[in-house]
């Protein structure tokens, strides 16, 4: 990571904690973040208030912010006045500082002492390498510590009204990645094995991959009448989603312009939005109370 991607907070007042969050934190006996440690944090799908006590608890401590692309500013303004933010991102098509790269600047900066927080969209161990970057500190010998985040397979899609698990839809999901490190559709996956087994499928970072992966689950026996939804910005003010089908999905993404960051749900759960669209209902949306048309035969039975 070079330089100019090091951005200095000294000076600058940070946004005050939320009243009772501080009180709260003493309250719970959090931990303090000793020099020469890495935390792994998962900052969430973008809402900050969806951020963990934990993570705000060492926003206000590092001396160092190691950022990923998805890390919401609303988020790095809780960071403390004396902190450093640097920007560490990776986005598809865009030059990107290399993993291995990333690894050694953690150690790099733990080893002059600096309180270094890698800050993560989402949860670290969930599609974000956060298990590669802890096993580089551990091979150097730096102290690390992980803090869980609310991943946007299960809090984004619970923002658009659409639960990963229904007992009348899928005891059963299965969280897929899009893109190999190299950028290409994971072909080492068992596609027969996931478009047959599991009823829900979420994938991470697909969209530029959508029609390959489209092709291989129909070819494998999906339906192509099945329903998808994509979620893009998930928990986000400019939050958008798309409903459609795993047949016409390329076709609707392109018509729409709809754009990354987004995750993708495939599954008769997409169908639950029409009952579940919370915030759809702050805006006027009337909500279906039977989405899956199962109150008439429950009578019946």
């Amino acid at each position: 990571m070079s330089d100019d991607k090091v951005i200095s907070l000294t000076g600058r007042k940070s946004r005050p904690l939320p009243d009772g969050v501080g009180e709260a934190a003493s309250a719970l006996g959090l931990p303090v973040f000793e020099p020469g440690w890495v935390w792994l944090v998962g900052a969430g799908p973008g809402d900050p208030g969806l951020l963990t006590l934990h993570a705000l608890n060492a926003l206000r401590q590092a001396d160092v912010v190691v950022y990923d692309a998805l890390v919401d500013e609303t988020v790095l303004q809780f960071a403390a006045p004396h902190a450093k933010l640097e920007y560490s991102g990776k986005r598809g098509g865009k030059p990107s500082p290399k993993q291995r790269d990333i690894s050694a600047k953690l150690v790099e900066l733990a080893r002059s002492g600096k309180r270094v927080l890698r800050l993560k969209g989402g949860d670290p161990f969930v599609f974000g390498r956060g298990g590669e970057e802890a096993l580089a500190l551990v091979d150097a010998g730096i102290p690390f510590r992980l803090v869980p985040g609310v991943t946007a397979g299960v809090g984004g899609l619970g923002y658009a009204g659409i639960p990963v698990t229904h007992r009348d839809v899928n005891h059963a999901v299965t969280f897929v990645t899009g893109h190999m490190a190299g950028g290409n559709v994971p072909e080492n996956l068992d596609w027969p094995s996931i478009a047959k087994g599991s009823p829900v499928i979420v994938l991470y970072m697909a969209l530029s991959h959508l029609g390959e992966i489209s092709r291989l689950l129909i070819e494998n026996g999906r339906s192509a009448n099945e329903p998808v939804a994509l979620v893009r910005n998930a928990t986000l003010k400019d939050q958008t989603v798309l409903e459609t089908t795993l047949g016409r999905a390329v076709e609707d993404v392109a018509r729409a312009e709809f754009k990354a960051p987004a995750i993708i749900v495939i599954g008769d759960v997409v169908k639950l939005r029409e009952g579940l669209d919370w915030l759809g209902a702050l805006e006027g949306r009337i909500l279906k109370r039977d989405p899956l048309g199962l109150r008439g035969i429950e009578d019946a039975g």
